[in-house]
C-alpha cells in the first residue's frame, strides 16, 4: 500500500544518510543546513500567499460594496457618472442639432400608437422623444423652459448647454476641480448678460414697425411658412397689435393668448387671414336660426338648456294619470321660463358650454336667437372677458329664485358663420370690453396645418417679448461670435484657474455659428474665422485703431500720395468699426454681412435667456459626482407555469 512504500522510502533515506555521515561527515551538515533552509523558505512562501489571498479578498469586497447597495440598487461615482452624464446630453443635442438656423432639416417623430408628427421645432422634438437618462430629461426641461419663458431658441438652449458640459469635461480631465469650472461659467455667464445690454442690444428708440415685421420674419425663416414670411410676418405683427392691453401703471402688455388660431384643410398656406374678432371652430345648434347677429347682445352660459327632469334619488309617487300630465307639463313650463328669463333682456346670442335639446332650440328659433352649444371652457373663458360678459352656471338667485340681468350679456359688433372650405366657425367681431384677433390658417393637410400652428406660436412669442422689453440683437451667430472674442480677452485678466474655464465658455459659444454654417452646407472654419475676425476689430480700442490710420496715412504719403486726409479716413474707420459689431452669418449667400442692415434680427431676452439657462443647466449636471439607482422591489407571485404546477390554476 501507499503507506508502507512511504515508510519503505524513509528508510532507505536515513540509511543513506548514516553510511555518508560516517564516510563524508562535512557532506552530513551540508545536507542538514540545505534542508532546513527548505523549509523555511517554504513556511515564508505559504504565509505570503496567504496574506496576499486575504488582501486580495478584502479589496473585492471594498469593490463590490461601492457598486452594490444594502438596499438593492446601482452607484457610479466619479469620473464614470461625469462621462455618462456629458455623453447623455450631448447624444440629447445631436438630435436637434441638425434642426437649427433657416436652412435645418425636419425630424418625422412617430410614437407608439402611429401618430406622426414632422417639424424642426426643438422643444416639440424633445418632448416627443422617451429620454430616459437623468442628465437628458434635463435638457429636455431646459428647453420646455425656454419655450415658455421666451417662446423661441429652444434647439439653440440645448446645445450650447451640451458644449458647455463638453468643454467642462475635457477641463476636469485636465485636473481642474469641477468648483473652479462651475465659479468661471459662472463670472463668464455674469460678463456676457452685461455685454450683451451695453453693447450689442438695438434700443426702443431704433425700433419701428418694420423693424418689428423683421423680428417676426426672422423667427419663420427656419419654418415650414419660412418662404411665404413677408405675408405671415404682417399677419403676426397686426394680430399683436390688435390685443395690445394696458395695465393700470400705463405698461403695455401683449397677451399671446388673446390671439386665438385655428386651422382648416385645403387652400394654400397665402389664403390664410386675420380675423379681427374671435374665432370659435362651431355653428349655430340649428339650420333655422339665423346666421348673422348685428348688434350682438351674447349671453355666456355654463348649463344644460334641457327639459327640467327631477334630480338623482327623488321619486314620486303618482296616484292618478292627470296628476302625472301635469308633472309632465310643469317640467316643459320651467325650461320655457328659464328661457323666458333669457329673452327678456334682450339677448340675441346664446353660448353654452353644454347641450341645447330639440324643445329648447324651438324657442330660441322662435324668437330668432342664434344659438350654439358645445362651446370648449377655454373659448367661453376668453369670450366673456373680451364681450364683457358674464359666465352664468345657475339662474338661482339669493331670494330662492331664479333670475338672469342684462348686465351679465357681452355684447359685439356682430356675430357671424362663415364657411371655409368644409369648415364652418362663428367669428364675433370687434367686441366691445377688449379688443381681440385670431388667425384662420389654410393648409393641405393636419401635418402643414400642425407646423404652421406651432411657427405662428413661435412667432407671436418673439414679436410679444419685442414690444414688451423693447430691445432686439442682431441673429446669423452675431451675438455668440462677439461674446466668443469678449470673453477671450477677459480670461487674459483673470489670474485664477477660472480663467481656463471661461476660455473654455467662449469657445463654447462658438458652437452657434458653427452649426448653423454646417447645416448651410458651408465651410465653418472659414466663415466663423472671418466672423471672429470681424467682431475683434470691432472690440479693438479706439487707440490702436488710431494708430492704425496713422501707419495707413504714412505708408499712402510714403508712395507718393500727397492729399491725404487723415481725420478723413479715422473718421471712415471709426464708422466702419461701429458697424462691424453688427455682423454676422448670411447663410443664403454663404458669407459674413451686417445683420442689422439685412434686417435678420432676434430679441435681446432670448439670448440673454438661453445663456442663462444653459450655464444653469450645465452646472447642475456638472455637480454631480455621484448616481445611486434604486431597483425597485419586485412583485413575488407565482407564474402561470407554477400556478399550474400547484394545481391552483386547471391547466
Amino acid at each position: 500500500c501507499c503507506c508502507c512504500c512511504c515508510c519503505l522510502l524513509f528508510v532507505i533515506c536515513c540509511l543513506v544518510v548514516v553510511v555518508f555521515a560516517f564516510l563524508l561527515p562535512s557532506f552530513f551538515l551540508f545536507t542538514i543546513a540545505c534542508f532546513f533552509k527548505c523549509l523555511l523558505s517554504l513556511k515564508l512562501n505559504l504565509v505570503f500567499k496567504k496574506q496576499h489571498f486575504s488582501f486580495e479578498a478584502t479589496q473585492n469586497t471594498t469593490m463590490s460594496s461601492q457598486k452594490t447597495l444594502a438596499l438593492g440598487g446601482e452607484r457610479i461615482s466619479g469620473a464614470e457618472v461625469r462621462q455618462q452624464n456629458v455623453t447623455a446630453a450631448v447624444a440629447v443635442a445631436n438630435v436637434v442639432k441638425s434642426s437649427l438656423g433657416p436652412v435645418g432639416l425636419d425630424k418625422m417623430l412617430v410614437d407608439d400608437v402611429g401618430d406622426v408628427t414632422i417639424t424642426n421645432d426643438g422643444a416639440t422634438i424633445l418632448q416627443l422623444l422617451e429620454v430616459e437618462h437623468p442628465a437628458g430629461k434635463v435638457l429636455v426641461e431646459l428647453a420646455n423652459l425656454q419655450d415658455q419663458e421666451v417662446g423661441d431658441g429652444t434647439t439653440s438652449v440645448v446645445i450650447v448647454a451640451a458644449e458647455l458640459l463638453k468643454v467642462a469635461d475635457l477641463l476636469v480631465r485636465d485636473k481642474i476641480h469641477p468648483t473652479s469650472i462651475i465659479s468661471g461659467f459662472r463670472l463668464a455667464c455674469k460678463e456676457a448678460v452685461n455685454f450683451i445690454q451695453k453693447e450689442l442690444s438695438i434700443s426702443g428708440d431704433e425700433l419701428d414697425s418694420n423693424t418689428v415685421h423683421n423680428i417676426a420674419k426672422t423667427s419663420m425663416s427656419s419654418k415650414i411658412i419660412g418662404t411665404e414670411s413677408d405675408f405671415f410676418a404682417q399677419i403676426v405683427v397686426d394680430a399683436m397689435n390688435a390685443v395690445k392691453r394696458t395695465s393700470s401703471k400705463g405698461k403695455a402688455k401683449y397677451p399671446v393668448k388673446a390671439v386665438n388660431v385655428l386651422k382648416a384643410h385645403g387652400g394654400r398656406a397665402k389664403e390664410s387671414r386675420l380675423v379681427e374678432g374671435y374665432a370659435l371652430n362651431s355653428t349655430v345648434a340649428s339650420q333655422a336660426c339665423p346666421k348673422k347677429m348685428n348688434n350682438a347682445k351674447i349671453a355666456c352660459l355654463d348649463m344644460n338648456l334641457h327639459k327640467a327632469r327631477m334630480k338623482m334619488g327623488v321619486n314620486v309617487i303618482v296616484s292618478e294619470a292627470d296628476k302625472l300630465d301635469a308633472i309632465r307639463k310643469r317640467e316643459e313650463d320651467i325650461t320655457k321660463e328659464r328661457i323666458q328669463l333669457i329673452l327678456e333682456t334682450g339677448c340675441n346670442v346664446v353660448l353654452t358650454v353644454q347641450g341645447i335639446d330639440d324643445m329648447s332650440l324651438k324657442y330660441f328659433v322662435e324668437a330668432g336667437v342664434m344659438a350654439v352649444r358645445r362651446v370648449t371652457k377655454e373659448d367661453m373663458k376668453r369670450i366673456a372677458r373680451i364681450t364683457g360678459a358674464t359666465v352664468i352656471t345657475s339662474f338661482s338667485d339669493m331670494e330662492g329664485g331664479e333670475s338672469f340681468e342684462a348686465a351679465n350679456l357681452g355684447h359685439a359688433e356682430s356675430v357671424v358663420q362663415e364657411r371655409i372650405s368644409d369648415d364652418e366657425f362663428i367669428v364675433i367681431n370687434k367686441p366691445k370690453a377688449k379688443t381681440s384677433a385670431s388667425i384662420i390658417l389654410r393648409g393641405a393637410n393636419d401635418y402643414m396645418l400642425d407646423e404652421m400652428e406651432r411657427a405662428i406660436h413661435d412667432s407671436l412669442c418673439v414679436v410679444k417679448r419685442v414690444l414688451e422689453s423693447k430691445s432686439v440683437v442682431a441673429g446669423g451667430g452675431s451675438v455668440e461670435a462677439a461674446l466668443s472674442v469678449y470673453l477671450s480677452n477677459f480670461s487674459l485678466t483673470i489670474s485664477s484657474r477660472e480663467q481656463l474655464a471661461i476660455g473654455a465658455f467662449a469657445k463654447a459659444l462658438l458652437v452657434i455659428p458653427k452649426t448653423l454654417a454646417n447645416n448651410a452646407a458651408c465651410d465653418a472654419r472659414d466663415l466663423t474665422a472671418t466672423l471672429r475676425s470681424c467682431h475683434h476689430t470691432a472690440q479693438r480700442p479706439e487707440r490702436a485703431e488710431i494708430d492704425a490710420v496713422k501707419q495707413k496715412v504714412a505708408k499712402l504719403k510714403e508712395s507718393g500720395e500727397e492729399n491725404v486726409d487723415e481725420a478723413a479716413l479715422l473718421d471712415a474707420a471709426m464708422k466702419k468699426k461701429q458697424q462691424l459689431k453688427w455682423y454676422g452669418l448670411d447663410l443664403v449667400n454663404k458669407k459674413v454681412t451686417n445683420n442689422k442692415e439685412l434686417g435678420v434680427l432676434e430679441p435681446a431676452m432670448s439670448k440673454i435667456k438661453s445663456i442663462k439657462f444653459a450655464t444653469e443647466a450645465a452646472i447642475s449636471i456638472l455637480r454631480i459626482d455621484d448616481y445611486i439607482k434604486i431597483t425597485p422591489p419586485q412583485e413575488e407571485g407565482q407564474s402561470y407555469h407554477d400556478a399550474i404546477q400547484s394545481g391552483a390554476i386547471q391547466g
